[in-house]
């Protein structure tokens, strides 16, 4: 295997289309949905916890939940549905990119006809370990 810059080796490229998906029930939401951890905090010399790779089918959800000392994104790349942050309930659709802050309460609910899918990125801020 190759290696980075910084001399750690290189790391994979991910093809979603070949990804096999596990099914999960997200944080008490509603159903299963598609999961797959492409790359997780090994991987990276910044703070970052993980990428994964999110597959929500029609009426399933990712329950409210919160986070401790770390951000999550969302950056959906399919489908519809609203994200409930902090209270205030977001439509979201194909290039939605939503910043979940520390602390903040936060779910996704896919409430089109076709799966939803997106990037979740999980980011440490002051140090904090990985806690969900």
């Amino acid at each position: 295997m190759s290696e980075a810059a910084d001399g750690r080796p290189a790391l994979p490229v991910k093809r979603l289309g070949a990804l096999t998906l596990e099914r999960v029930r997200a944080h008490g939401g509603d159903g299963a949905i598609g999961f797959h951890r492409l790359f997780d905090a090994h991987d990276f010399a910044a703070p970052v916890h993980f990428v994964d790779h999110a597959v929500l089918p029609p009426g399933t959800s990712i329950g409210l939940h919160r986070h401790g000392a770390d951000e999550e994104l969302y950056l959906v790349l399919e489908g519809e549905g609203t994200l409930v942050r902090d209270g205030e309930t977001i439509a979201v659709g194909p290039g939605t990119v939503v910043v979940n802050r520390a602390g903040g309460e936060h779910g996704l609910r896919n409430t089109g006809s076709v799966p939803l899918r997106l990037f979740v990125i999980e980011v440490g801020i002051g140090g904090g370990e990985h806690e969900s």
